[in-house]
């Protein structure tokens, strides 16, 4: 449920052998220290925190013509796709791998990736067994069983369908119907009308009026095509609910009979539908949103099947053009990197493919990765700083002022059984089913979609498997599932980019790995989401009515606080979209603090580069966050993604943290204090 750091995986494994009491002989070894480096001192902490922090670094680095961002997070993801290209690399040259081997699938998918030869020559050739499909649909029930075979490779189109873990019965999966995602990101893309968005909307019409040219459409053919399109999809965004409108899993949980989604949309009978889709014996779905399919009924009947035709050859070749000829990626990057991110250039070929190769085998990839990259003891280190985390929790959640005892016991036992899932799965997922070859990039990715297609279909009836894992070691990512009471934190978050063959202090392990990740996804448990689920994962109130209300009138606070931060002149940050991540990074920033004041350096008031523990504290926590990014890839965040910008990830909860005051002498008048009226305190 967050976008972590990204840390580097180069560091030796020397590096676990140091202790702190050993840091002022790190200190005197290291040529540099990345915290004070990136300190620009013409900005004062007390203005902009997350300029002072990190603009000397920005300065140094403009963003690349092929990145939407630079930072942290870009810096790792290169050290990253270094390694996972050698994996590759090394796989791809290996001609001889035993067919089925994990070997054999990595090689061959990299090498029929970069096989520009071929998939230039076969144009969009490879789509042409489902564009037959499409062709020859000539009334409704066709359309249906086009459209659920489309599913089975990874294309949404009329529906969403999957198969998940029950909201209210979390030991069990149940299938679930959830409103579609478009070609544009987000629903307002199709209704607001500032002028940015019109523009998005005017060179969506282009994209694909030049995508049906490609497939070989004349210009006023491709023109009507694209228009027609447009329509459809605006209708359809009509039903759907906005992002904020989302987040709530109470209104988005409606279980019904199949007799009952059946009077929703009468046209389609969803017996036949789901066996279709490879299920059989359904006795109950989860609609997340009825309206939507009340719409898609509407649709139905009032859309013609040519329109829905080319409908589904959209969906098809949007989902696909990235694994097609160069005319045809090139120009899906032009509208879905440059128009929507201000990405000016690709990233060459084998960034593309690595980035490929590892999305869709990362099971596998990621089993050569622990064993040739990941530092031993890196399970238990991560464990260790954890731990330490959770321990800061139950002590705040006990000296809670606003909340009852009754509910705190409760609290305190969901805080206990959260997993932590550490480094990496003790249980890969068994891909030996999957066909991977050399003759077809876009087939082989068809392949892929249809092996996690099935993955996930075989849960259905059985109970729900707590083991796995949705990351790999080598994502530098991390999440809370509020279904499992879990918190997922891989192998790559151990390591702190340029301290490389040196423990970083605790200050820096604590800020970044503690504040940022550790006590962010903890507190993901307690959000405005997360906690409305107990201990064993279960959609269910166990709250008392009156902790609930407090609660809820300061998650509104928070709200308020970053609707009023505003960027690019005029547009402003979305609250009430952003309020989970908001609240997580204000836990965790706060948990990560009070645990680094428990260490030894914490309890100290040596200088460390001329800082105080605690003024080095939070830098690292900015540090965590070190990220610049493109206008038009900022505008994009703020309308489309449950994230608020790094900037207001540091100045936001920063801004609430009286320890943080007190460390930069922060007073009334300077931008980074906010009255204490107004100041955000929940956990």
């Amino acid at each position: 449920m967050k976008k972590v750091i990204i840390l580097t995986t180069s560091l030796s494994v020397v590096l676990f052998a140091c202790s702190p009491t050993e840091q002022k002989k790190d200190k005197a070894l290291a040529a540099n220290d990345p915290i004070s480096e990136h300190i620009d001192s013409s900005i004062s902490p007390k203005e902009d925190f997350f300029k002072y922090a990190n603009n000397t670094w920005f300065k140094k680095h403009p963003i690349p013509a092929s990145e939407s961002n630079n930072g942290l997070w870009k810096t790792i993801q290169d050290t990253l796709n270094d390694n996972i290209r050698k994996i590759c690399e090394s796989s791809a040259a290996d001609t001889k791998a035993t067919n089925g081997s994990n070997k054999q699938k990595i090689g061959d998918f990299y090498f029929s990736g970069m096989d520009t030869v071929a998939i230039d020559k076969a144009g969009y050739t490879p789509l042409n067994e489902e564009f037959a499909k499409i062709d020859a649909i000539k009334n409704t029930n066709e359309l249906l069983t086009t459209t659920a075979h489309l599913e089975t490779i990874g294309v949404t189109t009329l529906y969403n369908f999957s198969v998940n873990k029950d909201d209210k019965k979390s030991s069990q999966y149940v299938v679930n119907l959830y409103q579609v995602r478009l070609g544009l990101p987000e629903r307002d893309y199709y209704f607001n009308t500032d002028a940015l968005t019109i523009s998005i909307r005017a060179e969506y019409l282009k994209h694909m009026k030049a995508m049906f040219q490609l497939l070989g459409q004349d210009e006023k053919s491709a023109t009507k095509s694209a228009d027609n399109i447009m329509k459809l999809e605006t209708k359809i965004a009509k039903s759907c609910r906005k992002m904020e409108d989302l987040r709530d899993p109470y209104k988005n949980y409606n279980k019904m009979s199949v007799a009952q989604v059946n009077k929703l949309t009468p046209s389609i009978k969803w017996e036949e539908t789901l066996k279709m889709l490879g299920l059989t014996s359904v006795d109950s779905i989860v609609v997340g949103q009825p309206e939507f399919y009340t719409s898609l009924e509407t649709n139905l009947k009032k859309t013609s099947i040519d329109d829905w035709k080319l409908f589904l050859k959209w969906s098809l070749v949007n989902r696909y053009a990235s694994e097609l000829s160069k005319e045809i990626e090139k120009e899906d990057f032009h509208f879905y990197s440059t128009v929507l991110s201000g990405v000016k250039e690709q990233k060459p070929r084998w960034k593309r493919i690595v980035s490929a190769t590892d999305h869709s085998l990362g099971d596998i990839v990621g089993q050569v990765y622990v064993d040739e990259y990941c530092p031993k003891g890196t399970k238990e280190k991560l464990l260790e700083i954890g731990n330490n985390i959770r321990s800061v929790y139950a002590e705040h959640i006990k000296a809670l002022d606003w909340m009852s005892a009754a509910t705190k016991e409760k609290a305190l036992s969901k805080l206990n059984k959260i997993n932590m899932k550490v480094g990496y799965p003790d249980k890969w997922k068994d891909l030996s089913a999957l066909q991977i070859s050399r003759d077809s990039y876009c087939k082989n990715v068809m392949n892929v979609q249809n092996w996690y297609y099935n993955f996930m279909l075989n849960k259905y009836g059985k109970p729900v498997d707590r083991t796995e894992w949705d990351m790999q070691p080598q994502t530098y990512n991390a999440y809370y599932d509020p279904a499992n009471n879990e918190i997922v934190v891989p192998a790559c978050n151990i390591i702190v980019p340029g301290f490389e063959g040196r423990m970083p202090d605790d200050a820096i392990l604590y800020g970044i790995i503690g504040g940022s990740t550790f006590g962010h996804e903890i507190t993901h448990g307690f959000d405005d989401q997360g906690s409305l689920y107990d201990e064993n994962g279960n959609l269910r109130d166990w709250w008392t009515k009156e902790d609930r209300e407090k609660f809820v009138a300061k998650t509104k606070r928070i709200v308020r606080q970053f609707d009023n931060y505003v960027v690019l002149d005029s547009l402003h940050l979305k609250g009430a979209n952003s309020q989970g991540e908001n609240i997580a990074d204000l836990g965790g920033v706060i948990m990560g603090y009070e645990a680094f004041k428990k260490t030894t350096q914490g309890q100290s008031t040596e200088l460390v580069y001329g800082y105080t523990p605690s003024q080095r504290y939070f830098l690292a926590y900015a540090y965590a966050w070190m990220v610049n990014m493109t206008d038009a890839s900022l505008a994009k965040q703020i309308m489309s993604n449950e994230h608020a910008p790094a900037p207001f990830r540091v100045i936001g909860p920063l801004s609430n943290v009286e320890e943080f005051y007190k460390a930069f002498d922060i007073k009334q008048g300077d931008k980074m204090y906010r009255e204490d009226s107004v100041r955000v305190k929940i956990w």
